[in-house]
C-alpha cells in the first residue's frame, strides 16, 4: 500500500513538472512573438517594382478628316408658288446677290395690283373728305353752320387718313411678298445641293438648294473620347492631303465638340484653315496631325507611379547606394483622365529610379528592396 501511494506520488510530480515545463515554453514563445515590434517590422526591407527613368519624344496624334465650309445654309423661298426656273446646278460658284430660282410671280404681281387700286381709291376718299372737313371749319367759324358738323368732318377726315395708310401697308406688303417669288444668293459661294426641279410647286420655307461660302474652310475629324483632354482650343494642327501628303497647309483648332457620340464615343472637333491653297477643296480628304505643346522630350511614366498629395503631384525616388525611398514633387503634362502614362516636365532627372507600384504604402526614408526592374 504504502508503495503505491508512492509510486502516485511519484507520477504526480512528473505531471506537474511537465506543465511547469511547457508554461514556461509558452511564455518563452510568447515573449518571441512579442519582440515582432511595429518598429522592428517597419525597420525590414519592402520590396517594390522601379523603373528609370528615360525621356522619350511627345506622342503624335493623327486623324483622318475632310474639309467643311464654315459657312453652310439652305436657301428657300419665303412664299408659296410654281418654280418656273433655277439656274445654277451643284458645283457652281455664284456671287452675293445672284438670282438663283424664281417663282411664277403671276398671283403676286395681281396682288400688287390690286393693292395699289386700293391705294388710290383711298387718296381719293381722303382728298374729299380733306375738302369737305376744310368747307365745314370755314362754315363754322363764320357761325353758318354747326360746330358738330365741323367735328363730323373733322373725324371723316381722320379715319380716310388712316384707310390711306392701311392701303399703303397692305401694297408694300404685297410688293413685298412679290420680291420673295426670287431667290437670291445671300453670299459668295458653290452650290452643294439642289433639292427642286423647276414646274415643283413648293412651300413657304421649303429648301431649295445647299449654299457654301468659300472664304473661310475647316477640316472636321472625330477623336476618340480618351485623346480629347490632351487638345486644347488654339492647338496648331499640319494638314495633308492623303492624297498627296505633300500638299500641306496650317490649321487651329478652333471648336470641340461638347458631347460625345453615344455610338462611337469620340467628339468631334473643327480646325480653322485661314490660309489654305484652293487644293484643299471642299470634300477633300487629310489628315490632320496635332503640334504637341512640348518641343522637346521628356520623361513619361506609369501613372500608378504618381502619388497625390497636399494638391500637388509626387514619385517615390529609389537610392540605390542607400536602398531607401523619397518622397519628390514633380511637374506632369496635362494629361486626359485615365490615362496609363503620363509625362514629367520637371522634377526628375534622366537615369533616375523610381518605384511604380504601391505609392501609397511607402514611407519617406522607408528602406526598400527593390524587387524587379520594369521596362520602359
Amino acid at each position: 500500500m504504502t508503495n503505491f501511494r508512492s509510486r502516485i506520488s511519484s507520477r504526480f510530480v512528473q505531471v506537474i513538472t511537465i506543465l511547469v515545463l511547457l508554461q514556461a515554453v509558452l511564455v518563452l514563445l510568447l515573449l518571441s512573438g512579442c519582440d515582432q515590434s511595429p518598429a522592428a517590422k517597419a525597420a525590414s526591407p519592402r520590396p517594390v517594382n522601379v523603373i528609370i527613368a528615360k525621356p522619350e519624344q511627345p506622342p503624335v496624334l493623327g486623324f483622318a478628316g475632310v474639309v467643311q465650309a464654315r459657312v453652310e445654309t439652305d436657301l428657300a423661298f419665303r412664299a408659296l408658288g410654281r418654280v418656273i426656273s433655277r439656274s445654277v446646278e451643284v458645283g457652281d460658284l455664284v456671287h452675293r446677290g445672284d438670282v438663283v430660282a424664281e417663282l411664277d410671280p403671276l398671283a403676286l404681281q395681281l396682288a400688287v395690283t390690286s393693292a395699289e387700286a386700293d391705294l388710290r381709291n383711298a387718296q381719293a376718299q381722303l382728298e374729299n373728305a380733306t375738302a369737305t372737313e376744310k368747307r365745314k371749319r370755314n362754315l363754322a367759324s363764320a357761325n353758318t353752320g354747326s360746330v358738330a358738323d365741323s367735328e363730323v368732318a373733322e373725324q371723316g377726315l381722320k379715319s380716310a387718313e388712316a384707310d390711306v395708310g392701311q392701303a399703303q401697308a397692305r401694297l408694300d406688303k404685297a410688293r413685298e411678298q412679290l420680291g420673295y417669288t426670287r431667290l437670291k444668293a445671300e453670299f459668295d459661294g458653290v452650290v452643294t445641293a439642289t433639292s427642286v426641279q423647276v414646274g415643283q410647286t413648293v412651300t413657304a420655307g421649303q429648301t431649295v438648294l445647299r449654299l457654301a461660302g468659300l472664304d473661310r474652310r475647316d477640316v472636321v475629324v472625330d477623336v476618340p473620347e480618351a485623346q480629347v483632354g490632351s487638345l486644347r482650343l488654339g492647338t496648331r494642327f499640319d494638314i495633308a492631303l492623303q492624297l498627296d501628303d505633300t500638299v500641306r497647309t496650317a490649321g487651329v483648332l478652333r471648336e470641340i465638340g461638347p458631347e460625345a457620340d453615344a455610338n462611337t464615343r469620340s467628339h468631334r472637333l473643327k480646325i480653322a484653315l485661314n490660309e489654305a491653297p484652293e487644293v484643299f477643296r471642299l470634300g477633300s480628304v487629310v489628315t490632320a496631325t496635332a503640334a504637341s505643346e512640348a518641343t522637346t522630350s521628356a520623361i513619361a511614366l506609369p501613372a500608378s507611379a504618381i502619388l497625390e498629395r497636399d494638391g500637388a503631384d509626387h514619385v517615390w525616388v529609389i537610392d540605390r547606394a542607400k536602398l531607401t525611398a523619397s518622397l519628390r514633387p514633380v511637374r506632369l503634362e496635362v494629361r486626359p483622365a485615365g490615362a496609363a502614362r503620363v509625362r514629367v516636365l520637371s522634377g526628375l532627372q534622366n537615369g533616375e529610379e523610381v518605384a511604380v507600384a504601391g505609392a501609397n504604402e511607402l514611407a519617406d526614408g522607408q528602406r526598400i528592396r527593390p524587387a524587379q526592374e520594369l521596362p520602359q
